[in-house]
This record gives C-alpha cells, structure tokens and sequence, in this order.
C-alpha cells in the first residue's frame, strides 16, 4: 500500500514539474542574431533567447550612444550611469526589435521578480547563478558573488566596478548579459513600450566647419571687386 502511495506521488510530483518547465519555456523565434557567437553556456538552460536579447542591446547602445565610432565600452559606461542615475531614456535608444525580445524575456517567471508591484532583476535565478559563476575577471567575480551571497546586490553598488572594467564586456559575454538585463530590460517594466516612435530621424551628417561652396553669381562679384 505505502509503495502504491509512493509510486503515485512520485508521478504526481513529475507532472507538476514537467508542467512548471513546460509554463516558464519562453517560445520565441524572430531570431536576429543567431549567427552570433553564443553569450553563455549553463547546463541545460536555453540561452538563445538571452544571447538574442544581448547583442540586440548592445546594437541599440552602440547607435545611440556612438554611432560613428562604434566604441561599445563607451557606450556601455554611458549606460549603466544613466541607468543607476535614472537619467536613462530608452525611448531614445530603444529598437523595435529589443521591444519584441523584452517581450519574450519577461515571460521568463524565474528571472524576474515582483516586489512592491514592481519587476526587477532576480538574483536568486538560475540565469544570474550561471553568471555569477562564470565572470571572468577574479576581482570582480569575487565581489559580485559576495555581494549576491549576503543578499546587497544592488545595481548601484555592483555598477561602478563593472564601470571601471568596461573594456572586459566586449569579451566577457556573461558579465555583458548582466548588464543588459539589470540596467537595460529590467527598466524596460516602467515604460509604455506601445507610446515608442521607431522611426527616428536619422542624424545630420552637416559639417558646420565646412565653408558653403561659392555660388556662381558670389563668384562673379568677387571677380569684378
């Protein structure tokens, strides 16, 4: 009898497991990026969907913050201290295609939470374990999981030393993911995404140190002075 019981609730718990998986598998397709090469790689986890929303970030920063120069660490430095400031617009800096991978993300109920009816950032997720563990800079690594195992990890407090290794994030695709889910798509909660005009005007390419052509009659007069 106590074998029957057990065999039952052993099924039942699988089931209920199956089905928990089966409502947090986030279902997305309009892949950009995918020739990319991948972000990260933590055991069984689905990473294509953050790889996506990564490089979609980046491209966004990167156009808006230096379009010509295409410098990503400085348009990662500007970022985040706009972001802990809360001086960031991302109505300004946002594409269409981010909008449709946020859209996607916060399906995602384990990497994010709702406290005081707002969504932030879950720390205790398995996606931030995964990064925690394979930051690349030791120092930096150090102090993030400390930060996250005594429960102050703040985005303010992690900010300025990520800040000061700003050139790592172009190689260091982990802690770069971090970065554009905590000062990127988790901010992305406080906004109506429906109010955003995608099509910007594009930037003046006039270079006012650049003395106007003489026309024809100037030219003239200049000859008979």
């Amino acid at each position: 009898m106590k074998t029957q019981f057990f065999k039952l609730l052993l099924i039942t718990m699988t089931i209920s497991l199956a089905s928990c998986k089966k409502e947090n598998k986030v279902v997305f397709t309009d892949f950009k990026y995918a020739d990319k090469p991948d972000a990260m790689t933590c055991g069984d986890m689905d990473t294509k969907l953050l790889k996506e929303a990564l490089y979609s970030f980046e491209d966004d920063i990167v156009n808006h913050y230096d379009s010509q120069n295409k410098n990503t660490s400085r348009a990662y430095t500007r970022l985040i201290t706009e972001s802990t400031i809360n001086r960031l617009k991302i109505e300004d800096v946002i594409s269409e295609h981010t909008v449709k991978v946020f859209e996607a993300l916060k399906q995602d109920k384990d990497l994010w939470r709702l406290s005081n009816g707002v969504s932030h950032l879950n720390y205790n997720s398995q996606v931030v374990h995964c990064i925690a563990g394979n930051i690349k800079n030791e120092r930096l690594k150090s102090t993030f999981n400390a930060l996250q195992q005594t429960n102050s990890l703040t985005p303010k407090l992690i900010g300025e030393p990520i800040k000061s290794s700003s050139v790592q994030l172009i190689n260091d695709k982990y802690l770069a993911t971090f970065v554009a889910l905590q000062y990127y798509y988790s901010k992305l909660f406080d906004i109506d995404l429906t109010t955003i005009h995608f099509d910007k005007p594009e930037a003046s390419n006039i270079n006012f140190n650049e003395r106007p052509p003489a026309t024809q009659a100037n030219t003239q007069s200049n000859t008979n002075n």
